[in-house]
């Protein structure tokens, strides 16, 4: 087995992460200020009318979905954005002819947007300390959904970025696909208040169980099991883990 390369796994580790803070009002205060707005919309606006949801006050209901969301979406494109970039402007070369694995590579990566995602998380969770106060039921599920789909989006991230051949592309995965499934992914309802066949049809939706893990976490009540959902996001984890490795390891679409 190939040594791990400690110096090129830190290098490139702190090279993403200067990336993003040389522009943190845009990668860290603008998720911020955008889930703020989610507060006040729909938590303190609508809150006021709808009260309690499954027992927890509707405030505090949509606080795992919102901070769901905001991570979600921080660590696809930290991934997705800091990759194509390097496709672009030819410096991706750098770093396949440098002496560093594909381990490396991806551990480098997804660890980094991990601590984007956690510092934008953090962040979204302070503010939501003061609209509905501080609550945490099970600190082992919400750091297990915490890193498990982070890391997942991290690779799916990296996967869209080596498919993507111009910036339309890179943005047509969020716009078309990730942000339609969360907002019908429970981050606002439960999914026990559809009807049928919606009802069903929202057990489809992946982010249902990954917005639900998290929620369990924090306030004690899901909509599905979490056992199932924990399960779900380890597969997805792992499956989107995997290709990505090969992808990496066989310069599909690097080298175009």
């Amino acid at each position: 087995m190939i040594a791990w390369n400690q110096l090129g796994f830190k290098t490139l580790f702190i090279k993403e992460v200067r990336r993003y803070l040389n522009v943190w009002k845009q990668t860290v205060v603008s998720p911020l200020v955008t889930t703020s707005l989610y507060f006040l919309v729909f938590g303190v606006a609508l809150g006021s009318r709808l009260k309690t949801v499954n027992g927890v006050p509707y405030i505090e209901f949509v606080l795992p979905g919102l901070m769901m969301l905001s991570m979600i979406s921080t660590s696809f494109m930290n991934t997705s954005s800091s990759l194509f970039q390097s496709k672009t402007n030819g410096t991706l070369i750098d770093l396949l002819v440098a002496p560093i694995g594909t381990r490396e590579i991806l551990t480098a990566y997804v660890a980094a947007a991990l601590t984007r995602a956690f510092i934008v998380g953090a962040l979204v969770y302070a503010v939501s300390v003061c609209f509905a106060g501080a609550r945490v039921e099970h600190p082992f599920w919400v750091l297990f959904f915490s890193v498990v789909v982070c890391a997942s989006f991290a690779f799916l991230g990296l996967l869209t970025a080596v498919w993507a051949r111009k910036y339309d592309h890179l943005s047509a995965i969020p716009s078309f696909v990730l942000t339609p499934m969360t907002f019908l992914g429970g981050v606002f309802y439960s999914v026990s208040m559809l009807p049928e066949p919606w009802s069903t049809v929202s057990h489809l939706n992946p982010i249902l169980y990954m917005v639900n893990g998290l929620r369990y976490g924090l306030l004690g009540v899901s909509d599905v099991s979490v056992g199932a959902s924990a399960l779900f996001v380890t597969v997805l984890m792992v499956v989107l883990g995997a290709i990505t490795a090969r992808v990496l390891n066989t310069g599909w679409g690097l080298r175009d």
